[in-house]
C-alpha cells in the first residue's frame, strides 16, 4: 500500500482521477487514530491529510472559524481557548483509546466520525456545530457546501451527510463551523454512592432543573478510581457528576443551588477548576478503558430511562463487564474481556431495545466478523447506498469501511 501526503488540493485531485481510472481503493486519513475504527478493508493508496493544515479564517465577534481537514485539534482549541471561546460539543480525543499518542486527533477526523464529547447532550453534536464543508467527491469533482452563518436552507444539508461518513463520501478538505464562548468558570457536583437507577434519576433532574447543567456522567466505583484526582478515587464509591459552567457568581450560585437539591441523595462535594476539566476530559476521552488495550469497547446510544436497565441484562449475560454512563445516561461506555466471544454481540446488540451499538476497539478478526457498525434496515441500506452511489460511483473511498458492499456494487 502506498501512502501518499498531499498539502494541495491540486494533489488530491490527481490522487483521485488515478484511482478512478485504475480501479483502485483509496483510504483517507489525518492523525491516523481511528485506523482500527470500522471494518478491516484492504485499499491501494492511503490518503495522509495531516499536511494539509491551517486555520484560514478566524472571526471571534463572529463566532466562526474555517480550518483545513488536517489541522490538529490542540492547535484549534488552543487558538481559542486563547481567545476566551471554544468548540462547545467538547470533541474528544480517542487518541489513546485507540493505542495512539494523545494529541494527534485532527479536525477532519472530528466531523468525519462526527465526534462529541460529554457536552453534546446540552450543546448538540459535532454536525450541529458545522456550517460549511469544501472538499472533493469521489467523482474527483470539487464542491462547497454550507455558509459562515446559521440559517434556513431548502433541501438537504450537504454538511449532515459529510459529518458522520468516516471518509466513505468525499474527501473534504475544509470546514467551517461555529464556536462559542467559554465559560469563566468551571464547577461539578459530585454525589457518592448512587446506585445505576438512581443515577438516571439524578442525572435527568438536574439536566431538566433550571441551573443550566451542561454534561452529567455516573462512573461506577471500579471506574472512578481509576481517576487521578483523589476526591473521586479515593472513597471508592461510584459518583454521579453533573457540571455547570458560566460567569463565576453565577456558577457558584447554580452549584450550590444543585448540592441543595440533591442533599438527599448521598454525600456531596465539589470540583473546582483545573480538577473539574480533569474529569471531564476523563469521562470524554474514554480515559477509563485506556490502559488495557486488549479489552473490547463499545459505544452504546439508548434512551437514559432504558439505560440501567439495559446494563443490569448485560450484566447477567456478560462475564467482565465495566461500563460508565455519559450524557445522563444516553451514551454509555461498555468494556468487555477480549476472549469474549463475537466481542459479545448477541447480548450487546440483541437487548438493546432502542438506540444502536458501535464497535468502537476490537482486532480485526473480530470487526470483519461481526459490524462494527450497528446493522441498518433494508430501507435505510437502500437509502445510503443511493446517497454513496451519488457521491462516489466507483467506490474508491474505502467503500467497506462501514458496511460490506451488495455483491456486484463495486466496479
Amino acid at each position: 500500500m502506498e501512502k501518499v501526503r498531499v498539502s494541495e488540493d491540486s494533489q488530491i485531485r490527481e490522487l483521485l482521477d488515478w484511482a478512478i481510472a485504475d480501479k483502485k481503493v483509496i483510504n483517507v486519513t489525518g492523525g491516523g487514530t481511528k485506523l482500527e475504527l470500522g471494518r478491516p478493508t484492504e485499499v491501494d493508496a492511503e490518503l495522509s491529510m495531516s499536511d494539509l493544515n491551517g486555520v484560514l479564517l478566524y472571526e471571534p465577534a463572529e463566532l466562526v472559524m474555517k480550518a483545513k481537514a488536517g489541522t490538529r485539534l490542540v492547535e484549534i482549541q488552543k487558538t481559542l481557548k486563547d481567545a476566551g471561546q471554544q468548540m462547545a460539543f467538547c470533541p474528544p480525543d480517542l487518541g489513546p483509546l485507540m493505542g495512539k499518542d494523545a494529541g494527534l486527533t485532527t479536525l477532519g477526523g472530528i466531523f468525519a466520525c462526527n465526534l462529541s464529547g460529554s457536552e453534546r447532550i446540552k450543546n448538540g453534536a459535532a454536525r450541529d456545530h458545522l456550517l460549511g464543508v469544501e472538499g472533493f467527491t469521489g467523482r474527483a469533482e470539487p464542491f462547497h457546501t454550507g455558509s459562515r452563518v446559521m440559517k434556513n436552507v431548502t433541501g438537504y444539508d450537504l454538511c449532515k451527510l459529510i459529518a458522520g461518513s468516516h471518509g466513505t463520501l468525499a474527501v473534504a478538505t475544509e470546514f467551517t463551523f461555529k464556536v462559542l464562548p467559554k465559560g469563566e468558570k468551571t464547577r461539578t457536583v459530585v454525589v457518592f454512592g448512587e446506585s445505576p437507577e438512581q443515577a438516571v434519576k439524578t442525572m435527568n433532574r438536574a439536566m431538566s432543573s433550571i441551573h443550566e447543567v451542561v454534561a452529567t456522567a455516573y462512573l461506577p466505583a471500579d471506574i472512578a478510581k481509576r481517576t487521578d484526582i483523589d476526591l473521586i478515587s479515593e472513597p471508592e464509591k461510584s459518583v454521579t457528576v453533573m457540571k455547570v459552567e458560566g460567569a463565576a457568581p453565577s456558577a457558584e450560585f447554580r452549584c450550590k443551588a444543585l448540592k441543595d437539591m440533591f442533599k438527599d441523595c448521598g454525600d456531596i462535594e465539589e470540583l473546582h477548576g483545573m480538577r473539574s476539566e480533569k474529569l471531564w476530559d476523563f469521562t470524554g476521552n474514554v480515559g477509563a478503558f485506556v490502559a488495557d488495550q486488549s479489552r473490547i469497547v463499545w459505544k452504546i446510544s439508548t434512551p437514559p430511562a432504558e439505560a440501567a436497565s439495559y446494563i443490569a441484562s448485560l450484566s447477567e449475560s456478560l462475564s467482565g463487564l465495566e461500563y460508565y454512563l455519559d450524557w445522563a445516561g444516553g451514551l454509555i461506555w461498555i468494556s468487555l474481556p477480549a476472549a469474549t466471544e463475537n466481542a459479545g454481540e448477541e447480548s450487546v446488540r440483541g437487548k438493546l431495545e432502542n438506540g444502536h451499538a458501535t464497535l468502537i476497539r476490537a482486532d480485526a478478526s473480530v470487526r470483519s466478523a461481526i459490524s462494527p457498525f450497528h446493522p441498518q434496515d433494508k430501507i435505510k441500506m437502500m437509502i445510503s447506498e443511493k446517497i454513496r452511489d451519488g457521491f462516489d460511483p466507483s467506490c474508491i473511498l474505502n467503500p467497506e469501511r462501514m458496511y460490506a458492499l451488495p455483491e456486484g456494487a463495486k466496479s
